[in-house]
Formats: structure tokens, C-alpha cells, sequence
């Protein structure tokens, strides 16, 4: 499994990037690989300053080795090897009025003493960040993802939503980072699924990224906006830093496990604002973000 789903991520990092240098029309990818002293490594790819893209990442790594003390304490298990793999993006567009959008997909196994596999699992997901809402984009984003869970089961958009809304929720703004999409972790075999049919559905979903972002990201690319605009884009994207270094999972895993740094922070935005005490004019576009913001929506 770990070998199948390496290859595939592979083949869609190189899908998903040739689709955003498309979109964008001047940059491209510039790409490292990296090798990871404890075992393993990546190939991280990295577009910036770009007609469109002002910065962005499209990252696969596959690590191994021994299991961290922080990760044992984590799983709450003793001494044990581990392999995990994974496609990790982050894109953050130049114009305000197109969103910043993350995915995750990945895949981890856990080994006794002797080699044998005494756990393993699928996560992912991908959620959509904007800085100026339009419905039809939240809409579009949202039955993307709905249709690609339904050809695997009715059960899991729902379900799935509800914790992507849970899990991208800044606690201490009281607020969500982004208007929401998918999350899943932990999918294991279970009397329903077998390891092969959770592979079915977690390749399903990658493979509906394109088809999710890039028509949103091709409508609003090239509207007008304002240095206004601009502000409240930098500003939002600090709440959008808050989470990433406080909340997220695959930040500390990757902190915890000697990642590589660069790869691992290159979701930060280049440009960003913290404003002390700011608040959105009353009845303005970006308090109506807001609002949406401080509860979950069902959009589709």
C-alpha cells in the first residue's frame, strides 16, 4: 500500500502543479529534493511571484525510521518504527479576491520490533480560504467535494464537512480559518472498508482538486482591487499564520519528526499583516466574511 500510494501522489503533484502553472500563465515550479537524516525525504515544489500565484507549495515527502518520544506519547504507544507519506499544498494567489487554498493527502503504517505492520491509516482534505466571499465559489468548492465523496459513500461528505468545520476553527479568535471543504484522519479498516477501498476514496478526492480550485482561481484572478483590498487580504492571512503555527497537525508532526524546515513552513504567505485591535467597518464586503466566519455554513 505504502508503495501504491507513494506512486500515486507522485503522479498527482505533477498533475496538480502543471494545472496551477497553467492558471497562472508566467511561473513556475521550482523544485528541491531533500533527504531526511533519520530516513526518507521529499520533493518539495515551490512557485512565487508568479502573474497570479504570489507564492505557493506542492510538496510530497515519504519519511521512516524510529517513532519520535512526542509522536509515541501522541499515539500513546512504546517504541515502534513508522513510515508515513503525503502531498501537502498551500497556494496563496496575488489578488485579494481569489482564496488561498490548502489539501493534504497522506498515509502512515506502524511496525512492532519485527517488522509487522500494527497500524495503518489514510488522512486528508482540502478547505478553501477566502478574503472576499462569493457564494458561488463556496458552492462550487463544496459540491466538488460532495460529489467526489458520494461515489464512495452518501455518509461521508456530511460527515467529513462537519469535520473540516471543527478542525480549521482558530479557537482563540473564535473564528474559522476559511469557509471549510473536507477533513478526514485515521481511516482504517473497518467492517465497511478495507484498506483498498479507503485508498479508492482518498485518491478520489485528490484527484478532484483541480477540478475544486483552479475555475475559481480563473475567475477571480484577474478582478480589480484596491490597496483596501490588499490590507484586509494580509491581515486576514495573519489569522491564517495564527493557525498553521498554533492548531495544525502537519506543522508539528513535521517540527516533531526533524522535517525539513523550508518545506514544512513554506505554507506561510510572504506578505502579512497584524493590525492591533483591528475590526472590519460595519456593513463592508469583509465583515460579511466575518460573519460567515464565526459559524459553519452548508453550502451545498
Amino acid at each position: 500500500m505504502k508503495n501504491q500510494f507513494y506512486k500515486y501522489i507522485q503522479k498527482l503533484q505533477d498533475t496538480i502543479c502543471a494545472a496551477l502553472e497553467k492558471s497562472d500563465g508566467s511561473a513556475k515550479f521550482r523544485e528541491d529534493i531533500w533527504q531526511r537524516p533519520e530516513g526518507g525525504g521529499g520533493r518539495t515544489r515551490v512557485i512565487e511571484n508568479g502573474a497570479v500565484i504570489e507564492k505557493g507549495g506542492v510538496n510530497i515527502s515519504a519519511v521512516h525510521g524510529k517513532l519520535p518520544d512526542t509522536m509515541q506519547k501522541m499515539f500513546n504507544v512504546g517504541e515502534a518504527d513508522f513510515f508515513a507519506c503525503g502531498l501537502s499544498l498551500v497556494i496563496h494567489p496575488k489578488n485579494p479576491m481569489a482564496p488561498t487554498v490548502h489539501a493534504n493527502w497522506r498515509y502512515f503504517e506502524m511496525y512492532d520490533a519485527d517488522g509487522n505492520i500494527i497500524d495503518q491509516w489514510f488522512g486528508g482534505g482540502q478547505d478553501l480560504t477566502p478574503y472576499y466571499l462569493f457564494e458561488e465559489d463556496a458552492k462550487h468548492f463544496h459540491q466538488t467535494c460532495k460529489t467526489a465523496c458520494d461515489k464512495h459513500s452518501d455518509a461521508f461528505y456530511p460527515k467529513y464537512k462537519v469535520q473540516c468545520d471543527a478542525y480549521f476553527w482558530n479557537a482563540h479568535r473564535h473564528e474559522a480559518r476559511g469557509i471549510g471543504g473536507l477533513f478526514f484522519d485515521y481511516c482504517k479498516t473497518n467492517d465497511g472498508m478495507t484498506m483498498e477501498n479507503w485508498y479508492d476514496f482518498v485518491t478520489e478526492v485528490g484527484n478532484s482538486f483541480t477540478a475544486a480550485y483552479i475555475p475559481i482561481l480563473d475567475r477571480r484572478k484577474n478582478l480589480p482591487y484596491t490597496d483596501d483590498n490588499r490590507n484586509w487580504q494580509e491581515i486576514r492571512r495573519g489569522r491564517y499564520v495564527e493557525f498553521n503555527l498554533v492548531h495544525d497537525k502537519g506543522t508539528l508532526f513535521g517540527l516533531k519528526t526533524n522535517g525539513r524546515i523550508e518545506s514544512i513552513l513554506m505554507s506561510l504567505p510572504p506578505r502579512v499583516q497584524w493590525v492591533y485591535d483591528h475590526h472590519a467597518e460595519p456593513g463592508s464586503e469583509e465583515e460579511r466574511l466575518i460573519k460567515v466566519l464565526e459559524s459553519p455554513i452548508n453550502w451545498v
